[in-house]
């Protein structure tokens, strides 16, 4: 019993060895793919910003050149009057999905720097590095400026119902990240 004992302890010291030295591989690759995964989100919604400001701009700049074209064929600049403003807000709707995920990483990563911080107060290793995680605040927040600015110009498209909730939930998320 004592020889199972002892090689017990062995291979549970060894295991602990393993584990302590693999730990911290994960641990890189993981930030890695979670820094890779916000910029993706990062990008994808600067794309739908851009799509909403091109469509907000694209009707009213190709309807009188077709109108003028066409001279006075009214019905086929109804047509594309008519299919901006439901797409308008499907997009903004979804742009605006994508901000709240993206807020939700950005302080899903502040948590995890608090808790470093915290446990850094016990002897853990910690990076005291905050220039990654400025630069994502930062540009998170200048994304939400230009989404913002979009759904403003675009209020008359938007309506008194859709408009008032959306600017409820930009308050949102811009409280969350200054209050975190």
């Amino acid at each position: 019993l004592r020889l199972v004992a002892v090689l017990k302890a062995i291979l549970e010291g060894e295991k602990a060895a393993v584990l302590k030295r693999d730990c911290h591989l994960p641990l890189s690759f993981h930030r890695r793919q979670e820094e890779l995964k916000f910029s993706l989100g990062l990008q994808r919604l600067q794309h739908r910003v851009r799509e909403i400001q091109a469509l907000r701009d694209g009707p009213a700049g190709e309807g009188p050149g077709q109108d003028g074209s066409l001279l006075g064929d009214g019905a086929m600049q109804s047509p594309m009057a008519g299919a901006a403003p439901q797409e308008l807000p499907t997009l903004i709707l979804e742009a605006m999905k994508e901000l709240e995920a993206a807020k939700q990483q950005v302080l899903k990563r502040i948590q995890i720097w608090k808790r470093q911080q915290q446990l850094a107060g016990n002897g853990a290793l910690f990076e005291e590095n905050l220039a990654p995680l400025q630069k994502r605040c930062e540009s998170l927040v200048e994304v939400y400026f230009q989404l913002h600015q979009q759904v403003t110009a675009a209020s008359a498209e938007l309506g008194a119902e859709l408009l008032p909730r959306l600017l409820e939930r930009f308050n949102e998320v811009l409280s969350s990240l200054v209050k975190r």
